[in-house]
This record gives structure tokens, sequence and C-alpha cells, in this order.
């Protein structure tokens, strides 16, 4: 969500997206202290460097917040969560670092560690995206779908770190979500698939202010979507469904193919 259609949020981490190459220098103090540099809320609390052959929960961290970045083409790839710095993860790591104006050597210091927290609201949603956004428009919020609503917040938080490597490569350009998790009651009563991604909070549609959905659609063959609806809709529909085998849709679904 952006800050023009959130006052409120005017001063805090949204306002640092001036163009990361100017701000490096300044973010990286406040990684040192732990805290993002506007706004009063902690950070991720990087530890140390992170670079190729590094293992544990912080590059978990790392692979949800570059996931967006797993390839430069139309490709059907997604970086695994599986705390394992491998090439995967450095490729997508340079992605982010060029798109941000870092010198893309693929090591994860304190200057990308602070871009990479400047991507982070203060509740733990995104820089662009607040949590309402995703809620079942039921009023259910993030309950009654076929996962527990803590679960459901979490995928939609991987999620939204995937949606803002779209806005970046689509020239930060502002993203409506139209629909993101759903109750199973909401999802069938819009004729939703039983086992809709929706349901999981895996899945979101989108519209990207100033772009069709079919330049939505390719963008999104970038990010690691392993569900792309077709783009000859008003909206492009993005899941990560290869991600959640146990949600019982473990296959690559490109409807439109590759575009």
């Amino acid at each position: 969500m952006d800050p023009s259609r959130h006052p409120r949020r005017s001063i805090d981490r949204r306002t640092l997206f001036r163009g990361a190459a100017g701000m490096t220098a300044a973010l990286g103090m406040a990684a040192a202290a732990g805290v993002a540099s506007a706004g009063t809320a902690s950070a991720y609390g990087w530890s140390r460097t992170l670079q190729q052959g590094a293992s544990g929960s912080d590059v978990v961290e790392l692979q949800i917040r570059v996931g967006g970045w797993a390839a430069s083409g139309a490709q059907q790839t997604y970086v695994a969560w599986d705390g394992a710095f491998g090439p995967a993860t450095v490729a997508a790591v340079q992605r982010f670092q060029s798109a941000y104006g870092l010198t893309a050597d693929g090591v994860v210091g304190p200057q990308t560690q602070s871009v990479l927290n400047s991507l982070e609201s203060g509740d733990g949603s995104t820089a662009h995206f607040d949590w309402s956004e995703f809620h079942s428009k039921d009023g259910s919020g993030f309950n009654g779908g076929k996962v527990g609503s803590a679960q459901v917040k979490e995928n939609v938080r991987r999620l939204m770190y995937k949606l803002e490597a779209v806005r970046r490569k689509a020239g930060n350009s502002p993203i409506t979500v139209n629909s993101g998790f759903r109750s199973t009651a909401h999802n069938a009563s819009v004729g939703g698939a039983s086992n809709s991604m929706h349901v999981y909070g895996v899945a979101a549609d989108i519209v990207v202010s100033g772009h069709s959905t079919l330049q939505t659609y390719r963008i999104a063959e970038t990010c690691s979507f392993s569900g792309l609806e077709a783009y000859t809709h008003s909206w492009q529909h993005v899941d990560s469904r290869v991600q959640y085998p146990s949600y019982g849709s473990g296959s690559w679904w490109w409807e439109s193919g590759v575009v």
C-alpha cells in the first residue's frame, strides 16, 4: 500500500524509497543498532554477514525477502526457503542488490541488510502493503481458511515480499490487491475452486497501476510465482503453490504458458 493512500504511515519506512544508492550509508548505521532509521519499530536483527555457504534461520528470512528476485526472465524457478545459502540465493540477492543500487556481489552485509529492513513495516507487513488488504472480504480477517490464522498471516507475509519485487520491477508502480486470503465460506460464495490457493493465504489477485494484465503476467514470470491465471482478465492472479506441496497443488500452473 502506498503512503499516499495511508497518510498515517507517511513518516515510517515507506519514506525511505527515494533511491537505494543515496540511502545505504545512513541505513547501515541504523542496521548496526538493529532499528530501522525511519519509524520506531525494531527491524529484523541480522547478526552477521551472510554469504554463500551460510545456513540457519536468518538465511530463511533472507530467502523470504528476496524470493521475488528468483529470475531475470520468464522461468519456472523459485528461491527455496530451506535455510541453505546456495547459488540460487546468491543470484536472487545479486538481482535484488542491482535493483536497489547496491554492489551486486551476492554478499548480505550491513548495507544490503539495511535495504532489506527498509522493506519491513513495523507491524510485520511490508513497506507498500497492509495486512488489511489481504483480509477475507467477508470480514473474517485471516480466520476460516484451510489452515490456522497464524499460518495464513505468515503465508501472506511471504507473498507480500514477492509483491514488493513485482512493484519494484514495474517501476515502483502501486499495486491494488483485489483479493488476498479468502475464508472457505467467502471462497465458495465467489465461486472459487474448493482448493484455491486463496484459502491458504498464498495467492492474490492484483492490478499494477499503469500496466496491462499481460505486462503484469510477464513480470510475475520472473518472481517465482508458480500459479499464474490467464492474463485475459482485468486482474492477474499470482500464487506460490509449488512451495506449499502440502496444500495439494504442487505442480506449476501458468495458464497462458510462457509469454
